[in-house]
This record gives C-alpha cells, structure tokens and sequence, in this order.
C-alpha cells in the first residue's frame, strides 16, 4: 500500500481518538488571522530590538501577545515551510520541495484548513499559497492564491494586481482582500483567516531586486544603514567551496556585493516590512469596526530567516540562526496576559496551535504542538529540549544539510559531504563564529549531538 495512504488512514483514525485532550479556549470559539510572511528574518522587527525596523503595528501585538523569541522553522525554505505549517509535519515526513510535482492530497485532508473547514469554521486565504495543491476549495470557502509575477523581470513582477482600476502593490491588495473579507463576513460562526504576503521576498528576476509602497518609500531614505555583521571576506572564506559556489553567494552578488547595492536593497527589506505593517493596522482597524476586535486571535510569523550579507551570503537555506530564526507573535485579546517567552517553537506548532483555538484536537500524528497552554499559563513550558533542522531539497546549488539544536549548542552537517560538521556553542557564541566540531575537548558534545541528531531523523521519518 502506499506510504502515504497508510498515513492517511493512520492519522484519520487518531483525529477520531483524541477528542479528550485539554483545549485551551473559551467557550465562544474564536476568529483566527494567520499572518505569514515571506523571507522576515527574526530580527526584522522592531519589538526584537531591531532600530531599523519600522513595525509598531507588530510590535503593538508582540506587546500585548506571546512574543516567542526563539522560534524557528524546522527547513529553512518557503516550499517545505510552508508544506510544514500546513501538515504539522517535518520536510522528510510530507516530501514536499521544489521539484516535487505536488503534496500529496491525503496529508492535506488532515491539514489545519481543511479540519477547520469541517468542523465548522469559514476559511479564507489570500496570497501566496506557495505549495503546489489542486484542492484549495476543499480547504477554504473563500481564497485568491498569487505571488509575484515572475513574467515581469521588473517592478511589475509586484505591482499587477488593481484595486478599482488602481494598479497596486501586491502588499496592498493582500491587505483589502482581508480587510474586505472581515466586512463581509457574516457572524454565524467562527473564521480562520489565512494571509500570505510575498513581501518582503525580493523579486529574484529584476535588478533592483526591491519595491515597495510609495507609502514607505522615504524611510531611511537620508542615512546609510549599517554594514552586516561577519560581513568581512574571512567569513565568507571559513565556508566550505560548496557553500562559496552555491546560490547563497550568487543572490550575494545580486544583491550586497557594492556598497550602492547593500543600501538599496537593505533599506527595500525593511521598506516591504513596513508596508506589511501598515495593511496589518488596517486590518485590526476593520477587525474593530466589524466589532470583532476582541474575539479575534491573531498570529504573525516569518516563513523562514534570512541572510542580509552575513558571511558575505544572501538567502536562506543554510542551517545557521539567521535562516531558521523567524518572529512569531500570538496576540489573544481575551484576557491572556502579554509574555516574552524564550522556549525553542516551531513552525509546525502553528498548525496545532490553530487547532487549540477551534477547540479541535491535533492529529497524534503530527509533529507539533499546540502553543496555546504556554500562552494562557506563564508557568507551563514546551516539553522540548532539541529541535531537528533540516533542509532536504536535492537541488545542486545548495547543499542539503540536517543537524539539531539546543538551548546552548548547535550542529549541523551536510548530507553530500559528511567529513564536514558545523558545532557551535551558542550559549557563549550565538553567532556561529568558532566551529568546535575539530576541537578534541568538545568531542563528547559532538557524540551526543550526533547521536541525538540520528535518534531525531528516526523519529521524524515515516
């Protein structure tokens, strides 16, 4: 029988077991905003002490919320994250990468859109959807999946979309279709409301790289931002040649390898992140208009990190903190108290976390888990001491790596060149200068991470 059906039935059978695990929600079941967005770094805020980053729309929910400082996305990739968030699966359980023709239709049956679909709940989602699926309508009631239009190698790969006869950033339209949707919802029962915005992915096909809302468009505008950290040659010397030649140093050179390049497309990022925190404002503005404000649970995350000229790279992919690290904020207006908590999340806690809110159990069979218990009880804590990160794309241009971390450590080896592993004790250097992996003193540390990162890929494969 095939793998895949085996799961399916599996997990069908667990929804149908579980219905006694604890739910952390009132009885009125909440609305749910889901804010994804694409390439936002867990820095790029400025609730995270980032001067940069104009975000008071974010920084008022990570104020008011759960602020989750060291969350992380198990494959620092959009495709597999995003597959992941969807599934509450690892990328070597759900399969799904840029050469895969689709995901396979029985995870998505148990997907957290389609359970919610189900049991009552309308669902919408607008943006990009960034998984290859057939089935958005057996998902959601409502939907409108777009990207940036990579038919254009210019400004309009953002701006194609209109908005009565305007032709508007993709930023912006994201924001009306949910604001529209919110005006026009009807109150019979709860919605999930899932937002994907591209931004502030830069448009890989044009040479400016960059565009952002007229809105935004003076912001840093008179000063020159501040070179990278590790930005000097000698880090980008320490990698490996595999890494020199793959697609982390060519985006570089798209992007950071003259000073005129550095400033425009750093201030492009932070420009796109301030646009999406202006239709954020907007949004909670319509929330509060439609007298939904305070029933209406919301959570912001990155899809993965990203590289802003660290160790002269661009991208993601590598399993360094600036590529897995992601801002993610629960912002529940119901009474629940703000808290910065500083436990290792996931991206594939999301999922199950949504589930939580509906009063719905997670499949047993998922690999994440509800955050909701963390956020209502400042004394309860994720049972979880080592995450498995992984990037598994069999793709030439970047090598396919895997490894764990911990509170304190990290390691990390690539798949196709197993000689070299990466170790790092973050605790005294968290930014991954000094690799300890050669170092006899810490040859203990490297067995048991070894040992514990082979324990993980067991448990996490199918």
């Amino acid at each position: 029988m095939n793998r895949y059906l085996i799961y399916f039935s599996i997990t069908l059978l667990v929804l149908s077991s579980c219905a006694d695990e604890p739910k952390t929600q009132e009885a009125k079941k909440p609305n749910i905003i889901f804010i994804l967005t694409d390439d936002q770094r867990f820095d790029a805020l400025g609730y995270a002490g980032n001067s940069w980053a104009h975000t008071p729309e974010m920084d008022a929910l990570a104020k008011d919320g759960t602020y989750f400082k060291n969350a992380m996305v198990t494959t620092p990739i959009c495709a597999a994250s995003r597959a992941s968030i969807l599934t509450g699966l690892y990328e070597r359980t759900h399969h799904y990468d840029f050469s895969s023709q689709g995901i396979a239709p029985e995870l998505m049956e148990v997907s957290y859109p389609t359970i919610l679909k189900n049991n009552g709940y309308r669902t919408a989602f607008y943006g990009k959807y960034g998984v290859r699926y057939d089935g958005l309508d057996k998902q959601f009631d409502t939907y409108e999946s777009y990207d940036r239009n990579n038919t254009y190698n210019d400004r309009r790969g953002y701006y194609y979309k209109t908005l009565d006869n305007d032709t508007v950033h993709l930023t912006r339209y994201t924001g009306q279709k949910a604001m529209d949707f919110i005006k026009n919802t009807a109150s019979d029962r709860p919605f999930c409301l899932s937002l994907s915005f591209s931004a502030p992915h830069a448009h890989d096909s044009a040479e400016d790289q960059y565009f952002w809302q007229e809105e935004v468009g003076t912001l840093h505008d008179t000063i020159d931002m501040p070179t990278p950290d590790l930005g000097e040659p000698l880090f980008f010397e320490a990698q490996p040649s595999f890494v020199q030649e793959g697609f982390n140093r060519v985006r570089w050179y798209w992007r950071y390898d003259t000073p005129e390049k550095y400033q425009h497309s750093l201030k492009g990022y932070y420009r796109m992140i301030a646009g999406i925190d202006l239709e954020i404002g907007k949004i909670r503005q319509a929330l509060h208009d439609k007298g939904l404000a305070k029933n209406t649970v919301i959570i912001l995350m990155g899809d993965n990190g990203y590289f802003l000229g660290e160790r002269q790279l661009a991208g993601k992919w590598l399993l360094y903190d600036n590529s897995i690290r992601v801002p993610l904020i629960i912002y529940d207006p119901r009474g629940v108290a703000h808290q910065d908590r500083s436990e290792m999340v996931l991206n594939i806690d999301v999922p199950a976390t949504i589930l939580d809110l509906a009063g719905l159990p997670r499949p047993h069979t998922w690999h994440g888990q509800s955050l909701m218990p963390m956020v209502v009880d400042n004394k309860t804590t994720v049972k979880r001491d080592t995450v498995l990160l992984e990037h598994l794309w069999d793709f030439e241009h970047i090598p396919p790596s895997e490894g764990v971390r911990t509170e304190d450590w990290k390691y990390f080896r690539y798949i196709d060149h197993p000689l070299h592993e990466e170790l790092y004790y973050l605790k005294e250097d968290p930014q991954e200068i000094e690799n300890l992996a050669k170092d006899q003193a810490y040859e203990d540390v490297l067995m048991q991470l070894r040992k514990k990162c082979e324990a993980l890929i067991k448990e996490k494969s199918p």
